[in-house]
Formats: structure tokens, sequence, C-alpha cells
């Protein structure tokens, strides 16, 4: 099986959906001599600001000198962004290899639970130090949560996201995150609910309640920008300090200036274009008050796509302003939403995105709302990779 055929097995139709539980891939990985009892994990959900948690922890341990492995979702171009050790990607080659282990162990899985083996098996084969892994969708029942013990669970912000799955409280969504805490293993939090609280005690973890209050050395070291990573860098620099004291605080800082996480309020300043894969009202909120604040003079062109299990409506009336000119980005994904869907619910008038050249210096151009949208505009990939 070759990295073409890999994909197309594991998108097929017969893969390619969501089925909460863990029954099926315990099953595979035993198979496999359970690889996952082989690694060392830092276990991070929440519904916004995993990926960036994630994405820090891992630049500092590997700056300390750690052999990092990294898991993260979704990909934007290509499948194996998602699996990484020191930074590089799994090896397209290598990927296929796994997937074509797991597709005849006998076991039907879901898309993401043969990406969660195909990393078990990577890291373990590879044999990291650390693997930080962000869960895909919530915690309690998400394929990762698959290990028996972690180094520590981060959970960070919780908001109303996959309702449908998760449930419609904000209390339902702690207590599907808190899954991923473990008997005696700490878990870090800015959030105090109750759920989580009740888990930590059950499990007779130790609890750990950060505050969104950071030293402003680490905040300008910080190569992710936006006011709402604070939060984020502080439950990183806890966990840095409740498990690798020994890591320097000159290490701690070349790490974060190196933290590379794309398409997270990236900003090319050559092309006046930041790109923000906020896909929920939480984060296209932290968008918006990012751009009142660094940006509050600038004249705004906003492209703009999402799928419609989103809350849309309420996503486009917090960051879409009257004065604002708005490109709507169609793209090829189940549930993306059409022009007319959006057009229906938005507050301001809307035009179509065809192509950059819509894209001119004389107003700030944010391109947002899926990661998926993005993922669909390959001319933005060498803009990402090697932006200025």
């Amino acid at each position: 099986m070759n990295y073409e055929n890999s994909i197309k097995f594991i998108t097929s139709k017969d893969n390619f959906y969501i089925d909460l539980g863990l029954d099926r891939i315990r099953s595979v990985l035993e198979k496999f001599n359970n690889p996952q009892d082989c690694v060392k994990v830092i276990h991070v959900a929440g519904t916004n600001g995993k990926g960036s948690v994630c994405a820090m922890l891992e630049s500092i341990l590997r700056e300390a000198g750690l052999k990092t492995g990294l898991y993260t979702s979704p990909h934007i171009w290509e499948y194996t962004e998602r699996i990484r050790i020191n930074g590089i990607e799994i090896p397209k080659e290598k990927f296929a290899q796994y997937v074509e282990q797991i597709s005849q162990a006998g076991i039907h899985l879901t898309e993401f639970e043969i990406l969660t083996v195909v990393m078990f098996l990577y890291f373990r084969d590879e044999k990291v130090d650390v693997a930080v892994i962000e869960t895909g969708l919530g915690g309690r029942l998400d394929a990762t949560n698959v290990i028996k013990q972690n180094l520590c669970a981060i959970i960070t912000q919780i908001d109303l996201d996959h309702t449908d799955r998760l449930g419609n409280t904000k209390d339902k969504i702690a207590f599907e995150k808190a899954g991923i805490i473990k008997s005696g293993c700490p878990v870090i939090t800015s959030m105090g609910f109750e759920p989580i609280k009740d888990k930590a005690e059950k499990e007779n973890a130790l609890f750990v309640f950060v505050s969104p209050f950071v030293n402003q050395k680490y905040i300008d070291a910080l190569a992710l920008k936006g006011v709402h990573q604070v939060e984020n860098l502080a439950l990183v620099l806890e966990c840095i300090n409740l498990l690798f004291k020994e890591i320097s605080d000159e290490t701690i800082l070349e790490g974060l200036k190196k933290v590379k996480h794309p398409c997270r309020f990236q900003i090319i300043k050559s092309k006046k274009i930041i790109i923000d894969a906020s896909h929920n009202p939480n984060g296209i909120e932290a968008l918006r008050n990012n751009l009142d604040l660094f940006y509050p003079n600038e004249k705004r062109r906003i492209v703009f796509g999402c799928l419609r299990t989103k809350d849309y409506e309420r996503m486009m009336n917090i960051l879409f302003r009257p004065e604002d000119e708005i490109l709507i980005k169609e793209f090829d994904y189940p549930n993306a939403c059409t022009f007319s869907e959006l057009e229906t619910k938005s507050p301001v008038p809307l035009k179509r995105y065809k192509d950059l050249s819509q894209l001119t210096s004389d107003k700030l151009n944010i391109i947002c709302g899926s990661f998926y949208m993005i993922g669909s505009m390959p001319e933005l990939r060498l803009l990402t990779a090697n932006f200025t």
C-alpha cells in the first residue's frame, strides 16, 4: 500500500465517520502488543487552545533535548502533519506501512482511530522520550484515551461545541473532557468546572488550577501571537514547572521562540494577510478581540467559510462588522456551508471568494472559519510555510 492508497483507505465512506468509544481501538492495539503502554504521555483536552498548548509544550521539551512525539488534529494540508517526532512529520512511506498493517488486523476502525493507532505504533517504535497528545473529540471516549496513565492531563478552555455528541451544557462537556484524568496523575487546568474537580478527587489526582497571568518575558518570547494565547501559555509553564523542573528558564524562552503552529493567527505581513483556523464561536471571539486590539484602525476584508455543524450564525455576528468586506469561500467537504446558507443568516452583505487576487493590500485580509476551508485553498500553502 502506498501513501495515496492509504489515504483513500482511511477516508473511504467505511471509515470516514465519528463513532466514539474505546472497545474497537483497544482490540486492535492488543494485536500490536499495546504500544500505548510504552509511551510517556502528556494528554491535552479542551474545546479551544489544546493544539496551541501541545505545540508550545513540544517545542520547549525538544529545546531541552528530549525526543518528542506530537499528535494533533486536524491537519491542514497532509495527514502526516498530525504525527511528528522532533517536529518532523512521519514519512509518507512509513505512514502507509502502518495503515496497511492496521487494515489487516481484521477489526473495523474509524479514520481517527486508524490515525491514533499509527501514532502509538510510530512513537513506540521510534522510542520517543515523551509524547504530547491532543484529543480528537471530547476526552472520555476519545480514541487517544486508551492510555492507562499519563504524566499529566491538561484541560484547556471549554465552550459549547460538538454539543450533539458531548452534551448541550458546559458542565456536560467538562465531564467528557475530564475523562482523560487518570488515577494518581495530576491535572492542570484553567477551568474550574465541578466535573473536573470531582473527577480529580475521585481519581486521587492532584488538581492544579492555573490563573491566566504570565510574566511578560514569556509572552514576548512566544512565537504564537494573540491575547488568547496567554491562558494557554500559563498552562504550559505550569506543566513544565510541575514535571520538568530541571528545564532552565533560558531553554523555556528559546522553545517559545521556536513554536510553529500554522494558521493560528498567523500573520503574513508582506501580503497583509492573517490566517486563523478559528472554527467555533469561542475561537472567533478570540480572533475578533485580537483584531480589535492589534488592528483597530485597519479596514478589513474577511474570507470566511465553515461547517453547518457549527453555530455559524453566532460566528458571523461576532466577527462581521457593517463596514467589512466579506468574501465567502465554498469548499468541498461534508457539511460545508453553501453561500446561500451563510447569506441567509449573515448580518451583512456577502460576496463570493474566487482567488488570492481579490486580497489586495488596501485592506487587512483575514482568512478564517474552518481548518477544512483553509486546507481547500492550496494557494495558501506556500504562504504559510514561508511567511514573512
